[in-house]
């Protein structure tokens, strides 16, 4: 009898032990289309820009972020076991991204975007994790990041009791599902706030004045609520929807930056997706107000006029009109209004190259005028931003010296 039990139980032992290894066994192994909705999510997160330094090693790490306090380089996504996330588990990875905390215990820098990824969802997160474990390995440590005393990790334990709040989104129950949608990409997945919101002295969102516009990386991100000159107010959706596919529209081209956004993110999401991000867009009303512009004086207008007729109207012509979708129109351009002149200026003195996508594949440049003096680039970049229609701060000698020597 007593062997009869010692085999039954053997056999329940077994059953059971068989049972947690091929659970174990499924849950290592994602399906087809968990993967295919991670690698889906991870193309919306645009997480390839950052975590791609070089082409050669996709999702390697080591670029360089740019913030107020110094450089960080972005971690190693792939799963190599020793450098980058292959050694992970579930928790590790749900962890990083909802707490800002590495499998060691170390807290990450907020400019990894954990703030934002704290509202996704489980299923999400680990359909992310899911598609990152089908790369290949690439054994690529990233450089050393802060110095001293901002390397010290336990000082984000004070950030986040401050500026942080975890919590996954609840969806808003009087809106659509689209609306919802776009809400939950713009607000998390997406982290478009992480460019666009201005920051305060801590480096944290200052969240009254959500998705206002925001200096980044020697640049300005605008605005993107319904502010009349610099916002999104006389954009419709449809014209949302296409500058995020083709980074360019009837109102504008995208910049140096958004212009790798659009490349590596947007361009190739779901269409679903990206005009559930413009019908949110779109929703919000103008946030703080824009500020009251003083016009220029007419020897300021007079010089960047002259500027102008000799520099700039082969492409742009002499109303402004240019070639809408080749050389971006300059009347009612929002980001030409932006309070912040630092994007107008970069191009001026850097030039630009309009981005290529499957749906607009036709490119456009515009040259470098790094020969202009800084009060010439202060003038036409005046001119523009107050003729047509346009209203902007006037722009200095001094402005444009300190965009010029931030390179």
């Amino acid at each position: 009898m007593r062997r009869r039990f010692r085999t039954t139980g053997a056999i329940l032992v077994a059953a059971l032990l068989c049972g947690a290894l091929a659970t174990r066994e499924c849950a290592a192994a994602p399906t087809d289309d968990v993967i295919a909705r991670g690698k889906a999510l991870t193309i919306a997160g645009d997480c390839a820009s950052c975590h791609t330094a070089d082409p050669a090693k996709p999702f390697a790490g080591g670029k360089r972020i740019d913030t107020p306090f110094g450089e960080v380089f972005s971690p190693n996504l792939t799963p190599d076991r020793d450098t980058g996330i292959g050694g992970w588990g579930d928790d590790d990875f749900l962890r990083a991204l909802r707490r800002g905390v590495a499998p060691s215990g170390a807290h990450y820098y907020p400019a990894f975007p954990y703030p934002y990824f704290t509202k996704l969802i489980r299923d999400d997160i680990l359909a992310i994790r899911a598609y990152l474990a089908t790369l290949a390995p690439v054994n690529d440590k990233a450089p050393p990041e802060l110095r001293w005393p901002l390397n010290y990790r336990v000082l984000m334990r004070a950030w986040n009791a401050l500026f942080f709040t975890p919590g996954i989104i609840q969806p808003d129950q009087g809106k659509g599902a689209e609306w919802n949608r776009g809400r939950y990409l713009v607000e998390a997945l997406a982290h478009c706030g992480a460019c666009h919101t201005p920051k305060n002295a801590f480096g944290a969102d200052r969240r009254d004045r959500a998705l206002s516009g925001s200096r980044v990386q020697g640049m300005f991100a605008p605005r993107l609520d319904g502010a009349a000159r610099s916002g999104l107010k006389s954009w419709s959706v449809a014209d949302i929807a296409e500058y995020l596919q083709s980074g360019r529209n009837q109102h504008s081209h995208a910049g140096p930056l958004m212009s790798e956004v659009v490349l590596n993110s947007t361009s190739k999401m779901r269409d679903a997706d990206v005009r559930a991000i413009a019908v949110y867009l779109k929703s919000l009303p103008a946030g703080a107000p824009e500020p009251e512009v003083t016009p220029p004086s007419p020897a300021q207008m007079n010089n960047g006029e002259r500027i102008y007729r000799g520099a700039c109207i082969a492409c742009h012509e002499l109303d402004g009109s240019g070639a809408p979708r080749i050389y971006p129109p300059l009347p009612g351009n929002a980001n030409l209004q932006s309070a912040n002149p630092a994007s107008t200026l970069r191009i001026i003195l850097d030039g630009a190259q309009t981005v290529t996508t499957p749906r607009a594949p036709n490119g456009g440049s515009m040259p470098a005028y790094p020969k202009l003096t800084d009060q010439e680039v202060a003038d036409v970049a005046t001119y523009i931003r107050n003729a047509w229609g346009n209203a902007a701060p006037a722009v200095t000698a001094d402005e444009v010296a300190k965009v010029r020597t931030a390179k």
